[in-house]
């Protein structure tokens, strides 16, 4: 396999959405926000899904809109005791076996969400480091910038780097780097590609032995 490094989303690449960890996210960060602004449910969860649309994540907007401190926001949202939904996944530590030269997680989230939930997947060993939001200033993904520095922290090159995840956007940032790239989909008919990936597969649990 031509690559150095893999870069490896978290959330609804490595374990799957279905899993109930988004919907109660979503749910804390509605709260959250509610709270913050002092507004019901109904007008929280709006702009909740509005700012995610805009900016990548909602916290981003809140950021730019209203002032919010990030860390409080954060450490609330990810609160979600990923042991009660998620197990130990043989298969998946398969897969990523399969996978030779260094990975790590980019992720949307941080860095104690992220450690909490490989560990329950009984994968946490294969990474050898978490870029989380923190990593470029709280700007999250997609991010051209953001990719670049990465790699380049890594001591890599973007022609030798693969990334994997399910955001068509992040992989259309890496694919103008000149990163390969994997789409992770459960959709049976993907879309019409356009360039923002190379390979699509239905779960990371059925990666090749090799591209």
């Amino acid at each position: 396999m031509p690559f150095d490094l893999a870069v490896i989303d978290l959330d609804n690449t490595l374990y799957a959405a279905e899993s109930g960890a988004f919907a109660r996210m979503d749910r804390r960060m509605t709260a959250y926000v509610a709270n913050e602004l002092g507004v019901d449910s109904g007008t929280a969860d709006g702009l909740r899904v509005k700012y995610w649309k805009a900016y990548g994540t909602t916290l981003r907007g809140m950021m730019l809109h209203h002032g919010m401190e990030p860390e409080g926001f954060l450490h609330d949202v990810h609160d979600i005791n990923a042991h009660e939904l998620l197990e130990r996944d043989v298969a998946l530590n398969e897969a990523l076996s399969r996978l030779p030269g260094r990975k790590v997680i980019h992720t949307n989230g941080i860095r104690e969400h992220a450690e909490r939930i490989l560990e329950t997947l009984g994968v946490l060993h294969h990474f050898e480091r978490i870029y989380d939001i923190r990593f470029n200033n709280y700007i999250p993904k997609p991010c051209k910038e953001t990719l670049a520095m990465l790699i380049n922290e890594e001591a890599c090159t973007p022609e030798r780097t693969l990334v994997v995840d399910d955001m068509l956007d992040n992989l259309a940032a890496a694919t103008e780097l000149g990163c390969k790239t994997v789409w992770i989909s459960r959709e049976t008919s993907p879309q019409t590609n356009t360039g923002r990936w190379d390979y699509h597969l239905p779960s990371f649990h059925s990666l090749p032995d090799q591209f």
